[in-house]
């Protein structure tokens, strides 16, 4: 059974924000949480406040849930996230997911610090995820099923949804932003790996390696929405560079690619509220015939 509840969660953030309804959720993984500063702010509330709700731990993660508006779309973002790795029990990590769906949010995007297995793909670059490994063992989901968010077996393919990372796709180009696109290892931690694991990891064919993101795309996928994510690169993967692996060094790593990751982020969402405008008006003119 689930300790949480995501409706007492919920319920408290639509008191806090009366008749604001965010159509995306943003989740800022380490060192992201600048990002959150360029909002047009509604309602700023600190997890720990937030009743039933699971609070971070980790340095790099404010622990703070921001509603307001970006690039012109109504959103909800997570300024910082919890981690198997803290020893919270599995399934709470699918209450802030699900506070997000109940919250009104239908599109999901990600970003998490990762370690790159290409030399080509260094600090300072970002990946789009296409799809991931789930090394850790674990899922949120396991237990009994709550049908009001989604049924018992569900499918994984496409869980990285092809439209969205077509969109973050070409406006990277349209910014001359690298963007480069491959599959993410999620590696429980919170040690970094050896390097005997990452050459063993290498024969599952990923391009980067963390400790997150999955669990919210397995709560995601379940709830019905729509998922992107983005890897900001912090460090090439255990064995492969002469620098230790430290938090500390994640963090400052993170700098890197912040401020091309927060434009692509931002004008992914101005392209955004431009083609659901479309799509409304396609939609209303269709009723009208």
């Amino acid at each position: 059974m689930m300790t949480l509840d995501p409706n007492l969660a919920a319920n408290f953030v639509k008191e806090a924000a009366p008749g604001f309804s965010p159509r995306v959720g943003i989740v800022l993984g380490s060192g992201l949480g600048p990002l959150a500063d360029k909002v047009e702010v509604v309602a700023s509330i600190e997890y720990e406040d937030i009743p039933d709700f699971p609070k971070s731990t980790v340095e790099g993660h404010e622990g703070r849930l921001i509603l307001g508006r970006l690039g012109g779309m109504p959103i909800a973002c997570l300024q910082g996230r919890v981690h198997y790795y803290e020893g919270v029990n599995p399934q709470d990590l699918a209450i802030p997911v699900r506070m997000l769906k109940l919250l009104g949010v239908d599109i999901l995007l990600l970003t998490n610090a990762a370690g790159s297995f290409h030399k080509k793909m260094g600090p300072g670059s970002l990946m789009l995820i296409s799809d991931h490994i789930n090394f850790t063992g674990l899922n949120p989901l396991v237990g009994e099923n709550d049908d009001t968010f989604g049924p018992r077996f569900f499918s994984m393919e496409n869980a990285y949804d092809p439209t969205l990372r077509k969109h973050f796709k070409a406006v990277a180009k349209e910014l001359d932003i690298t963007l480069h696109e491959g599959i993410y290892l999620h590696y429980l931690g919170p040690n970094f790996e050896t390097p005997a694991e990452i050459k063993a990891f290498k024969a599952l064919g990923p391009d980067a390696v963390g400790m997150s993101t999955t669990p919210e795309v397995l709560v995601a996928r379940h709830a019905g929405l729509r998922v992107a994510a983005i890897s900001n690169i912090t460090n090439l993967a255990a064995g492969m560079s002469k620098t230790e692996l430290s938090h500390e060094q994640t963090l400052e790593s993170a700098k890197l690619a912040a401020e091309d990751l927060e434009t692509l982020i931002i004008v992914f969402l101005e392209t955004l509220k431009r083609e659901l405008l479309k799509a409304h008006l396609r939609s209303t003119e269709n009723g009208d015939n």
